[in-house]
């Protein structure tokens, strides 16, 4: 029974942390953006799909979801919907909230900050970053930027499309909130990028992080592996790694720790990877008998295999 409840209290705990990052989010606010070179506009997310037409530099489109790294479905002004590149050459994000009360924007991100001037209600932000729990970094539609308050009371924002900038504790913990949404999600092992039907184990890392950051990271574990490395500073004991660091993994070998004696950590090819939890738990998802995606303790086998592990997180 307590191996039953246990994934579902880790949900609602990590939900419920959450909570601060998403208080202001709010889906009626579109997010905009206009065409800053000219882009066909398809009625299917592929190069291949039926072209309906072509947007025209400057012309204003609202963006309802950036489905991959490479199309956005967007509205156009005479309400008709479809995909664009969404390469940064072609549309540029202009808004993501609107002002709901009049608040000051500063130079800085305290109340001691110079005023650059007053926000005004129904005015529309790009917000570019949370600098902290108490302040939003702010750009205006003038290109100006500055800091504004995070109350909900004066600023409601759709982080939907546009994904702010977090601070890295937030963002590993938005990162963990985001994997523990597919509890149970079925395994398949080479399971399509982007496609939340099924994942594979690194498949699963990169939708996670996608979601919070909407950047692309290597989509196997081999990749995620060297990109870590590069970042440098790999924990060799999985003891020591922090919260929210990725685990990688090589093949079955046995179930005595005498299997495993003679390897190589650094140089054996990675053949799974998880995201670490702290407390000796980890999430991750690695064959359709097992239930998909799930939180498991690390225990010997797991820890055998184990190779090393680290944050991927600039």
């Amino acid at each position: 029974m307590m191996k039953r409840i246990l994934p579902l209290l880790l949900v609602i705990t990590f939900l419920v942390m959450l909570l601060p990052l998403t208080a202001a989010a709010a889906d009626d606010v579109p997010t905009k953006g206009k065409v800053i070179s000219g882009v066909s506009f398809r009625a299917q997310p592929a190069a291949s799909g039926t072209l309906l037409r072509m947007l025209k530099k400057n012309e204003p489109v609202t963006v309802l979801e950036e489905i991959n790294p490479y199309w956005y479905r967007i509205e156009d002004q005479n309400g008709q919907q479809g995909y664009v590149s969404a390469s940064d050459k072609y549309i540029e994000i202009l808004s993501n909230a609107e002002v709901i009360y009049g608040v000051n924007m500063r130079k800085s991100p305290g109340t001691s900050g110079e005023v650059v001037r007053m926000l005004t209600k129904g005015e529309e932000l790009l917000v570019l970053e949370k600098a902290n729990d108490s302040w939003y970094k702010v750009r205006d539609a003038a290109g100006v930027e500055g800091y504004a308050s995070t109350n909900d009371k004066y600023i409601k924002l759709n982080t939907a499309v546009y994904k702010m900038k977090l601070a890295k504790g937030d963002l590993i913990e938005a990162f963990i909130a985001e994997g523990l949404k597919y509890m149970g999600t079925p395994y398949e092992f080479g399971s399509t990028r982007y496609d939340i039907t099924t994942f594979d184990c690194s498949d699963f890392v990169l939708q996670a992080f996608w979601n919070v950051t909407a950047t692309a990271i290597p989509s196997d574990s081999r990749g995620q592996a060297a990109y870590v490395q590069d970042l440098g500073g790999v924990e060799m004991d999985w003891k020591n790694l922090k919260r929210g660091d990725l685990m990688f993994f090589m093949s079955y070998a046995g179930s005595k720790a005498s299997d495993y004696a003679n390897v190589n950590r650094m140089t054996e090819e990675v053949t799974h990877v998880a995201i670490y939890l702290g407390n000796g738990q980890m999430l991750h998802t690695y064959s359709p008998e097992s239930g998909g995606v799930r939180v498991d303790s690390v225990g010997k086998t797991w820890e055998y295999r184990y190779l090393y592990g680290g944050s991927f997180i600039r």
